[in-house]
């Protein structure tokens, strides 16, 4: 392997630099989307336990609400719409303050997936660059009636070429499957969120 890198010259590594970069978001995004994580059960079962105490009027305090918010990436939208009801809010004004506490957990969600995708689209043009690294080898020095030269600046070419496509390739398809995990945890977000708004808000219009 070493001597592949060797052989590729400098232009291969900053595709080795993007290639740890691209696979650190993939293993982090991987583990970090999952279901499990996402919503676990015990988050689910204390936010759904909170909403009927407070349907049945009981108190909830501020500190149970709050507890709820730190279960889970996403509690801090359950925990709005928690306390909005306990504080006494409108459905109009609980619905606000639910749709700005959303943006921020979609982010979350979302995050590190561009760089993701810019890994994806650059290392192929990396790749290019490489390329012509390896034709200028070749082509402007001096050597280029030297076997081992002309050797040495196809071999930059190739390599080249064959690692940008090698980290493109799958950082593009785990890109497009890490996207649909994130665009599949907003929506079972968004299902979870509508049915704890109607729960407290029984007499208001739906919403996502």
């Amino acid at each position: 392997m070493y001597s592949i890198l060797l052989s590729a010259g400098w232009p291969i590594w900053p595709l080795l630099i993007i290639s740890v970069f691209g696979l650190a978001i993939i293993l982090e995004r991987s583990w970090y989307l999952r279901q499990i994580h996402i919503f676990p059960k015990d988050s689910l079962e204390s936010t759904f336990g909170a909403a009927n105490a407070i349907s049945q009027q009981k108190k909830v305090s501020e500190a149970e609400i709050s507890t709820i918010g730190q279960l889970s990436p996403v509690g801090s939208l359950f925990a709005c719409i928690l306390r909005e009801k306990a504080s006494g809010s409108s459905a109009d004004s609980a619905l606000e303050e639910l749709q700005a506490s959303a943006q921020s957990t979609w982010l979350k969600l979302d995050r590190y997936l561009g760089a993701l995708a810019t890994i994806a689209t650059v290392a192929p043009l990396l790749g290019l660059f490489g390329t012509v690294v390896g034709m200028i080898e070749i082509f402007g020095s001096q050597g280029v009636g030297s076997p081992q030269q002309l050797a040495h600046g196809i071999s930059i070419a190739l390599y080249n070429t064959a690692f940008g496509l090698l980290i493109a390739i799958p950082a593009l398809a785990a890109w497009r499957g890490l996207r649909a995990m994130a665009n599949q945890r907003q929506h079972e977000c968004e299902e979870f969120t509508r049915q704890l708004f109607k729960k407290l808000y029984p007499h208001s219009t739906d919403t996502k």
